[in-house]
């Protein structure tokens, strides 16, 4: 494999599909340390025109001449095929190929203390808790999210210490290219079913990753993952649990939410030693999830050597990323939340949250994300849906699948209909819009939810 000098910055670097939220961080990071960027995506975006901003070459459009001899390494993300132009020019030039994992693992072993967020859910939000503590005392992380944070202005924070925060990406076991100091497994989920076999594969996945950190640092894992132990079995890291039992060295108690959901507990530290064996914490983001969320960011943040107050005052002030229970407006009096809510446990930590504020209604218009998805989980994904007043059903997101497998959203519909809840299929944005204008009232809360495009629907009805 590739390797790249960090301590000679002289190589001339090559990202296709340089736009995307992952592959644009790393381009961004290679150049502010030195290397020569360049790359391609299909269209224009806001993050392509970040980079260029920053005087790297962007070409529109993958094309064979756009790879030239003096490209030392050109890095590939999984959405690539040995038939894209560019990838059968840099084989026919030799050119050395990375992907993006690949890449991420070796910036990851490029810093002292690096920490990666992993789990089926929950990776966004966390990897920004962490992020949070560590900028609030000062201690300028190198930061890779997989979302939208509003503190950084992005996707990417360049820093100037030894401290680095990245999501881990279970999907095609991209996270088993990195060796961190810190790792987090926040829960393990069936998911990517068109990669994994089964849950025991994932489960054998998270395995080897908890395996792979460094046997000097640390593993944060929840401790309500089911037989925990297979999962930390041989693990040469110090092992640090939270969850909800007070058998954790991380717990909540005292939980108590404001009329926006927000949860106020009190964190508690097992085996506290400088830090305050119980601490008040409220959080600026809802629902219960969160608060697990946060205590592993800040068992992470007292591995930093972050003070107490300043992680409390840190978990205090984050906001949330972009789609992640996202506040998008009002709307004739209905509140709109726009969320990237894609698996049924997602689903459900999400509704769970919106229940707990004071509306009348909680509306969800859902676009399921993948043929395979949907078929594996369907009645996990009936059930969870069931927990809103109404869902109104956009057509399934294929993403890069083709072959729909017999089913669709009105599949879905008449699961939830057997459930004896609500459920309109209404297949495109157009009709979903029209009717929320037509049928939802004031005081009612909708959520456009799902991990495509649905957020337009937002976009449209405030718009």
């Amino acid at each position: 494999m590739y390797q790249v000098d960090f301590k000679n910055p002289s190589a001339h670097i090559y990202f296709c599909g340089i736009g995307g939220i992952s592959m644009s961080g790393l381009a961004e990071i290679l150049h502010s340390e030195g290397f020569t960027v360049s790359g391609s995506d299909r269209q224009p975006s806001a993050m392509t025109k970040r980079l260029e901003s920053l005087g790297i070459k962007v070409y529109y459009g993958q094309k064979k001449e756009n790879i030239t001899k003096d490209i030392d390494a050109a890095v590939f993300t999984a959405a690539i095929h040995p038939d894209n132009p560019e990838y059968v020019a840099a084989r026919e030039f030799g050119i050395p190929m990375l992907t993006r994992a690949q890449l991420l693992g070796q910036v990851c072993s490029n810093y002292d203390l690096s920490a990666a967020v992993s789990g089926t859910h929950g990776k966004t939000t966390t990897t920004c808790l962490v992020s949070e503590i560590l900028m609030e005392a000062g201690f300028d992380p190198t930061i890779s999210v997989g979302g939208i944070y509003d503190r950084i202005g992005g996707n990417i924070r360049v820093g100037q210490s030894e401290n680095f925060v990245t999501e881990a990406c279970e999907y095609t076991n991209s996270f088993l290219s990195l060796y961190p100091r810190i790792g987090i497994i926040l829960d393990i989920d069936a998911d990517h079913l068109d990669f994994f076999k089964d849950l025991a594969d994932i489960r054998r996945s998270f395995h080897q990753f908890a395996r792979q950190i460094s046997p000097d640092g640390w593993l944060i894992i929840n401790s309500d993952i089911e037989n925990v132990s297979e999962i930390t079995d041989g693990v040469r890291a110090r092992i640090i649990t939270y969850g909800s039992s007070p058998e954790s060295d991380y717990y909540p108690s005292d939980i108590t939410y404001d009329d926006l959901g927000c949860p106020t507990f009190t964190l508690n530290r097992r085996n506290a030693s400088s830090a305050p064996a119980q601490q008040k914490i409220t959080l600026s983001i809802p629902g219960e999830h969160n608060v697990y969320n946060a205590c592993a960011a800040a068992a992470a943040g007292d591995i930093y050597g972050a003070e107490p107050e300043v992680t409390a005052k840190a978990l205090r002030n984050y906001k949330g990323a972009k789609r992640r229970f996202e506040y998008r407006g009002e709307m004739n009096g209905i509140t709109i939340i726009d969320d990237y809510a894609h698996h049924p446990t997602e689903i459900a930590a999400t509704i769970n949250a919106a229940k707990k504020l004071k509306k009348d209604r909680v509306v969800v218009a859902f676009m399921p994300h993948t043929y395979t998805r949907t078929k594996a989980l369907m009645g996990d994904f009936a059930k969870a849906l069931s927990l809103a007043d109404e869902v109104l059903l956009a057509d399934i997101y294929p993403a890069r699948e083709t072959d729909n497998l017999g089913i669709s959203s009105e599949t879905l519909a008449d699961e939830i209909h057997k459930l004896g809840h609500s459920a309109v299929y209404l297949g495109s944005f157009e009709k979903i819009e029209d009717y929320v204008r037509k049928n939802l009232h004031k005081n009612d809360l909708l959520i456009t939810m799902g991990a495509g495009n649905i957020d337009t629907v937002a976009d449209d009805l405030l718009s």
